[in-house]
């Protein structure tokens, strides 16, 4: 029992560390490409395989929903990975490299933004749907795992996680996706309702013992 209580304490203080080793830089990067994404009416598409694809439905989840503030620009985003009959049917009719690329090409125009998350770097089908987007000339970021691959050298900005177990890289791209939402949001928030401060729905009575 305490071997498997250590063995839990250890996997969330390798966490920890790999938190700290994040590059904060390019993370803020990331924020300002999006909210220019937004304030220009560009196009958004996120897209990975397997634990991959969950993160990056969750990601145009809350950068739809979560990032609403009155008066502000909403993002125009698409998960790529979402769309089972349409990547069922290009699997099946040409290559299941071709999924992502043969749905991007109809869709992406100049300036657009383009998230793949890949922990090896190496998927095929991420792969072409960035070379899609270089024909396009649209922005390329990249979310992967400690080595890269060869989609980190492919896109303009890539953040590697620096730890070499899967389970933790894609922790890690979670909580980079939650906290790209997060501090756009408050940005979102400085510029249209600097004002809005939160408040408890009811005060706390104080009561003094006689």
């Amino acid at each position: 029992m305490t071997k498997n209580v250590q063995n839990i304490s250890t996997y969330f203080a390798e966490i920890q560390q790999v938190v700290a080793q994040l590059p904060v830089n390019s993370i803020n990067q990331i924020v300002d490409i999006l909210l220019e994404s937004a304030f220009e009416g560009r196009k958004v598409f996120i897209f990975g395989n397997g634990g991959s694809a969950s993160t990056a439905s969750h990601f145009a989840c809350d950068l739809s929903k979560n990032t609403m503030v009155d008066g502000a620009p909403r993002f125009r985003v698409i998960a790529l990975n979402d769309n089972i009959p349409l990547i069922t049917a290009w699997a099946n009719d040409t290559a299941y490299d071709n999924i992502f690329a043969a749905q991007l090409s109809a869709l992406i125009e100049p300036g657009d933004v383009t998230i793949g998350i890949s922990c090896s770097g190496n998927s095929g089908n991420v792969l072409n749907a960035i070379e899609i987007a270089h024909e396009y000339d649209a922005i390329t970021i990249a979310f992967t795992g400690d080595k890269g691959g060869r989609l980190k050298d492919m896109v303009d900005i890539c953040v590697a996680v620096p730890t070499t177990r899967i389970e933790q890289q894609e922790d890690i791209h979670l909580m980079l996706e939650h906290c790209i939402c997060a501090n756009i949001r408050e940005r979102l928030l400085q510029k249209y309702a600097p004002k809005l401060t939160w408040e408890p729905a009811t005060k706390p009575s104080v009561s003094v013992n006689s």
